[in-house]
């Protein structure tokens, strides 16, 4: 049996004495596109974070290639091509977008390869390249998301971690940012995305898990949970 490149098992997160995430467990295979779906405020982004690495697990352990990476440090994970786009964009304000595409490549050495992969990123985000010296705050809501996943996309990820890559976005911009990555995804990117948007993640992934209080409570292809009658009573409104 082939490997899988992200296995997480028996996670357990919390905040000081908050617990959040109750024995969750989650695997993403190479070259898959999953969704991480639920209702807010069900432990989604909290499940990311210990994923990425900017949270530590209580209980259970995190491998990435092999590899048990739940005690390391964030930029370890980085170092190991596991790269989190999060909620919200977080550009670094008062920069220009070329700045804040840079700064994502900022463990890079291999500088014919940053330069290679910043011209895909305007090949992928166009408006991007127009605006390349225009501050990142002062752009659009859907040209801050393109800038934030850009800016992930710099640090050549094996695993790009996408959280809320719909929210407060126009459907026209949502289109255009998932054209954007089954392209990123069709060369070899594997993707984790959460999305409260239930319709928009099913048809985009290959398989998703449904969080739910801070467990894992279904998991499936795509098709499998969209056909479930509890999924589409509770989030597809059918």
């Amino acid at each position: 049996m082939t490997q899988p490149l992200l296995q997480a098992s028996d996670l357990s997160v919390g905040y000081g004495d908050v617990q959040v995430i109750w024995k969750a467990d989650l695997v993403v295979e190479q070259g898959s596109i999953v969704a991480m779906i639920g209702s807010n405020g069900a432990g989604k982004t909290t499940l990311l974070r210990a994923i990425s690495g900017m949270v530590t697990p209580t209980t259970g352990t995190i491998a990435f290639a092999g590899e048990k990476i739940d005690t390391l440090a964030p930029g370890e994970f980085v170092k190991r091509g596991l790269i989190h786009v999060p909620e919200g964009r977080r550009l670094f304000a008062g920069l220009s977008v070329w700045d804040n595409l840079m700064l994502g490549a900022y463990l890079r050495r291999d500088r014919a390869a940053v330069a290679s992969d910043i011209e895909h990123v305007f090949s992928l985000f166009p408006r991007l390249r127009e605006r390349r010296r225009q501050e990142a705050s002062t752009l659009s809501g859907g040209e801050q998301q393109m800038c934030a996943i850009g800016r992930g996309l710099m640090a050549s990820p094996r695993l790009l971690l996408i959280d809320e890559l719909s929210l407060g976005l126009a459907p026209k911009v949502i289109d255009e940012l998932v054209e954007a990555l089954r392209k990123v995804n069709a060369a070899g990117t594997s993707l984790l995305i959460v999305e409260q948007d239930v319709a928009t993640a099913l048809e985009f992934a290959d398989h998703a898990y449904i969080v739910d209080q801070g467990r894992t409570t279904a998991s499936g292809t795509a098709a499998e949970i969209a056909a479930d009658p509890a999924v589409r009573t509770a989030y597809l409104g059918l």
